[in-house]
């Protein structure tokens, strides 16, 4: 059975606040994420077409927040003030040390950036050495290879395709691929991450 998630936190790093998701985020979000058709492109529901239904999209996630199913962040450009993003947590179990980091809509202006690969880091910085998980993993369509690569990036193992997992909104059944890392791969991962954020300001995109 699914525990329910901790309660939401600020995570701040040198490039992005990581701040509870709020109905406050829409007009920003609308402006980053919300009229570009490459940021919703394999989302399994249909693409917002208007402010008001990309609010429809935060309703929901905000709904999976209060029943404690998900920790759902806004990813704030800290050189601007402005929310670029959306990400979070969701299958927190306590006892098997596993959750999933998942639900990542990012501006085009900050894939590949610092920003980007910083959320990340402090994302599984926060599952592995505060919530004391012992497996963090991510799912993305099969046929999604950008976010495949990306997630392969950030030191992530692929484990295998889950067919038939979800049914996109035309009706057609998607496959779907999961990878994860392990507690004892967090180190080093950690390591080449901080190393590339040091580095410049290409990063990592993960969508």
């Amino acid at each position: 059975m699914t525990a329910k998630l901790p309660a939401p936190v600020t995570l701040t790093g040198r490039h992005v606040r990581l701040e509870p998701l709020g109905r406050h985020h829409l007009p920003e979000l609308w402006a980053s994420i919300g009229q570009d058709p490459d940021v919703w492109r394999w989302i399994p529901f249909a693409a917002p077409t208007t402010e008001e239904e990309l609010g429809a999209i935060l309703d929901v996630r905000l709904a999976e927040v209060a029943a404690g199913t998900a920790v759902k962040f806004a990813a704030v450009d800290l050189a601007s003030g402005r929310a670029v993003g959306i990400t979070g947590f969701y299958d927190f179990h306590a006892e098997d040390e596993l959750v999933e980091i998942g639900g990542t809509w990012n501006a085009r202006s900050v894939w590949r950036t610092g920003l980007n690969t910083e959320s990340k880091l402090m994302l599984l910085t926060y599952a592995f050495e505060e919530l004391g998980m012992g497996r963090v993993f991510w799912k993305t369509d099969a046929l999604n290879d950008r976010s495949r690569n990306a997630i392969l990036r950030l030191g992530a193992s692929f484990e295998g395709i889950h067919r038939r997992d979800k049914r996109r909104h035309s009706g057609v059944w998607r496959d779907s691929a999961y990878f994860s890392m392990l507690r004892e791969e967090w180190p080093g991962a950690r390591a080449r991450l901080e190393e590339r954020l040091a580095a410049g300001p290409v990063g990592i995109n993960t969508p």
